[in-house]
């Protein structure tokens, strides 16, 4: 097996344990996360988060949450593209959040509103 799979084997093993660790009332609340891509080279994942977080009122805070920590806890995401599959996440319309400017992109000194769990 060659070190860029094992490596790439471990990036997706530690995206898997963040979304574990950090946000188990998703698997709690019937809803899913799955990964859909990992763009090594560019640092971006892309996840479809599925079951009750379709629908569920508080997903585009979990989303703005797990785009916000996971970028900090994970040196090599640059980007996390998240999607419920209802026309929200990065498709079409979305939430702005305090802590991000006209564009979606974070600002620093605000980290905007933590999800109630």
């Amino acid at each position: 097996m060659s070190t860029e799979s094992q490596s790439g084997d471990d990036l997706e093993e530690r995206v898997n344990n963040f979304l574990r660790r950090n946000f188990p009332q998703i698997q709690m609340h019937g809803g899913t996360a799955a990964i859909q891509n990992i763009d090594r080279e560019e640092g971006v994942v892309d996840l479809q988060l599925g079951g009750a977080c379709s629908g569920c009122g508080i997903s585009p805070m979990t989303i703005q949450a797990i785009k916000s920590r996971m970028t900090k806890e994970i040196p090599e995401i640059d980007a996390v593209n998240a999607d419920t599959g209802m026309g929200g996440g990065d498709t079409g319309m979305s939430p702005s959040f305090p802590g991000e400017d006209a564009d979606g992109e974070d600002v620093e000194e605000d980290e905007g509103p933590q999800a109630p769990f």
